[in-house]
């Protein structure tokens, strides 16, 4: 009899190379309890597995690592509709972290969303249905807000009807004030009051049972028991003749919350503008010249290779590169640079900018998800969904924040109800108790200050991948910079060439070119460059030496082209140039050495190249700036000592560390952070990634290499080092948001609470009280839409001056 498999599940598998790798694996799986059937594929690198029980997921993974392979993780982004509070979080995320082979759940509640690392494939319909098991809907993230506005519409509808109803209710208390008694009818006020309750008041009952259900409780389970407590005494003492009744509170607490989370969605729409802001640079059609003729067609046929025409106020369609025109590009959006930028043949353009007067040609080199505007999207929206550390504190409390209340009120009704004799007052205390008790602000306190920080930023030109780097910045003591790329230019220049006799001058020039064509490194580009046009000869064999220079061959003969560091190594006699070296040093300039290598004789000096490479005009200030805020500043270089002394001694740095091996700047900023404290590390190159990684925060130029943005937390989208300084500024403008919401969020409990069960606070009061609350938390965090960067309001304060 064939046994029925309870569960299918498809897990990746990376590292097998052959059928024996497959059969490894297939007796290790075929091993675990619970695996009915196992299928290996090696072309897919997948597994297929039946399993009698869902449990056994867990284990099939840990027996796939135990036989040499990985199981590697997928992101899956959810949106959830639903959530009202921090305890609804956490009842998501335990739910998703039940399911076999999920790594790590992490729920925003202020976007709604759920990022998930899972290692099983195909896991879609069980993410949604065990967000379902909780009581919540769950969707697929599509990177759209166009049913965002259906939904608040309808809050506005359902808030209005239920004020509608409960103005009349309320009414007599506000006019009782003025000296004007009177009172609805007992029945009018239940009518009034049941459509509220029942009705415009049903989501607070279905979230609570789902609550309830699922073995947790949220903000709604308060609500839908005071006001049920509140609505029910008073149909009690209507059927039983008796003159006080609550409708009015039932009713107006359920439109004031219904208030609250009205204006909690507005606000926290506006939290997420930046993403919108971003979403709507990217244009629908392309203007597409094929075979001679130009079509119009979605962005989405647009090839790589294809040559998009832009006219003039068009944003431009696609990252490429200008092949004919010339114009003024506006990058504001998406650099932060306020001016527009000149753009001739061979420059770059970056899609959904705006294009100015001329009518321009460019070569598509990058579309869809590899395009800069979309990884620029994509960073934002990792920032935002991701928790901070201190957000953890901030769960570990809510988890425990509903059940404490639910005490609370109990220990209020039997504590008020006994010493008193009044039930009836012992249960309004309760039911305030109940009503004013919020962990919504508490839930909403960190996510949105970091979605209004890192929109803002984003805008400015500064992209926070990681929130942890955001959380930390604030506290950096030291930021150590790279010189080439960073501090100057990095567009280096042969300033001089001076060749050792016999060697002619035309003929070290030809045999550096050789030894760096093909080469990447600026000073190579600038050797290159003053070469052009003239005959090289032929190297082979050439190999680069990390941090020291590159070896050749040329005509059988070997080279070498370096540092002073490694031509020491090499032993190169160079005391015949030391008067010059010490001239060209003070200046500023980097050395590089020409030599020739042979095996039966000494190595011979051919040649001392001398480079530029202009300090940029924004790196003096941003030391400045820097300074004045007691962080020191300290510079990391392969370049030789004098002239990064030089360099250090104009910008006025505190400390360098020159001849660093790429290899070696990880540990010096180690070094660094014991001297000095936490460490910020500026660099663009690849060298600089180790360095990037190694410090508490990694700040890359967004002018560097994609190596060193991704290792970075914190990339620069213009080549200004004053953006570090305000990116330092938004961390602690950030941090301090979220410390004033999580103060807020506390006090207002720890005083509310106790308030409402000494029976101080009228229950329509707490519910105001509680409505406003989480408002009050995001119309804070909003106010970081108004920063603007510390350096341009300090170049404005010097101008006014």
């Amino acid at each position: 009899m064939k046994t029925t498999a309870a569960h299918s599940l498809k897990l990746p598998i990376a590292g097998m190379t052959c059928a024996s790798c497959v059969a490894r694996v297939e007796r290790a799986l075929q091993a675990v309890p619970g695996v009915l059937e196992a299928s290996v594929n090696l072309a897919t690198e997948q597994a297929s597995l039946q399993l009698a029980d869902s449990n056994a997921g867990t284990a099939a993974i840990a027996a796939i690592e135990r036989s040499g392979f990985e199981v590697p993780a997928q992101q899956v982004d959810v949106d959830i509709l639903g959530m009202t509070c921090a305890s609804c979080v956490a009842r998501v995320e335990k739910a998703l972290l039940k399911l076999p082979g999920v790594v790590s759940a992490e729920v925003n509640l202020a976007t709604e969303r759920a990022r998930i690392s899972t290692r099983v494939l195909q896991q879609n319909d069980a993410l949604l249905a065990a967000v379902a098991s909780v009581g919540f809907e769950g969707r697929l993230h599509r990177a759209t807000s166009a049913q965002a506005a259906p939904k608040h519409d309808q809050q506005a509808w359902t808030l209005i009807a239920s004020c509608a109803l409960s103005v009349p209710l309320i009414l007599p208390m506000l006019t009782s004030v003025f000296g004007l008694h009177w009172m609805l009818p007992g029945w009018l006020q239940l009518l009034l009051a049941a459509p509220v309750q029942f009705v415009f008041g049903a989501r607070f009952y279905r979230s609570a049972w789902h609550a309830v259900r699922s073995g947790g409780a949220n903000m709604d389970v308060l609500v839908a028991l005071g006001t049920s407590a509140a609505f029910g005494l008073s149909g009690y003492q209507l059927a039983a003749g008796g003159m006080h009744l609550y409708f009015e509170a039932s009713a107006t607490v359920i439109s004031l919350v219904l208030l609250g989370k009205w204006l909690e969605a507005r606000a926290k729409r506006q939290t997420s503008d930046a993403i919108r802001a971003l979403q709507a640079l990217r244009p629908e059609v392309a203007q597409v010249r094929r075979a001679g003729a130009e079509l119009s067609m979605p962005i989405s046929s647009v090839r790589l290779g294809d040559e998009v025409v832009v006219r003039p106020g068009e944003r431009i369609p696609v990252d490429g590169q200008i092949l004919e025109g010339r114009s003024h590009v506006d990058e504001s959006l998406i650099s932060g640079e306020s001016l527009p930028i000149a753009k001739e043949p061979g420059a770059t353009v970056t899609g959904g900018a705006i294009n100015g007067e001329g009518l321009l040609l460019v070569r598509t080199t990058a579309i869809g998800a590899q395009s800069q505007l979309s990884r620029i999207i994509a960073m934002v929206e990792d920032a935002q969904v991701h928790k901070p550390p201190i957000q953890h504190l901030v769960d570990r409390v809510a988890a425990i924040f509903v059940p404490v209340v639910l005490a609370i009120a109990l220990l209020t009704l039997l504590a008020w109800g006994f010493a008193s004799g009044h039930w009836e007052q012992a249960l309004l205390n309760a039911v305030a108790v109940l009503v004013i008790a919020c962990p919504c602000a508490l839930g909403l306190a960190t996510p949105t200050a970091i979605m209004a920080g890192t929109g803002v930023a984003a805008r400015h030109g500064i992209l926070i991948k990681d929130v942890d780097a955001l959380e930390v910045a604030h506290g950096i003591r030291i930021v150590a910079f790279d010189k080439t790329g960073t501090l100057t230019r990095g567009q280096a220049e042969l300033i001089c060439i001076e060749a050792q006799a016999p060697t002619r001058h035309d003929e070290a020039l030809q045999l550096a070119a050789a030894l760096q064509s093909g080469s990447e490194h600026p000073l190579a580009k600038a050797v290159l460059h003053a070469a052009a046009q003239r005959q090289l000869p032929l190297a082979q064999n050439i190999r680069a030496e990390a941090g020291r220079g590159l070896r050749g061959e040329i005509d059988g003969k070997s080279y070498v082209l370096g540092s002073t560091r490694w031509m020491q190594e090499l032993g190169v006699q160079l005391a015949a140039c030391d008067e010059r070296v010490a001239t060209l040093q003070a200046a500023g300039r980097t050395l590089s050495w020409l030599a020739q290598l042979a095996a039966d004789a000494p190595p011979r000096l051919l040649a001392l190249l001398a480079f530029g490479d202009e300090v940029r005009a924004e790196s003096r200030e941003a030391i400045a700036l820097l300074k004045a805020q007691g962080i020191r500043t300290a510079m990391l270089t392969g370049d030789q000592t004098r002239s990064a002394q030089a360099i250090a001694q104009h910008l006025a740095l505190n400390s360098i560390n020159a001849e660093v091996l790429p290899a070696d700047k990880a540990g010096i900023v180690a070094q660094l952070r014991a001297q000095y404290g936490v460490i910020a590390m500026v660099g663009d190159g690849i060298n600089d990634a180790p360095a990037l990684a190694a410090a508490d925060v990694g700040i890359a130029m967004g002018s560097g290499t994609d190596v060193a943005m991704q290792a970075a937390g914190i990339t620069l989208m213009r080549a200004d080092p004053r953006l570090v300084v305000d990116a330092i500024d938004i961390s602690r403008r950030c941090l301090g948001k979220i410390r004033q919401n999580l103060f807020w969020a506390f006090i207002y409990n720890l005083i509310g609470i106790p308030l409402a069960a000494a029976g101080l606070l009228n229950p329509v009061i707490a519910g105001a009280a509680m409505a406003f609350s989480s408002v009050s938390v995001v119309l804070n965090s909003l106010s970081l839409r108004r920063w603007k960067p510390q350096a341009a309001q300090q170049r404005r304060s010097a101008r006014q001056q």
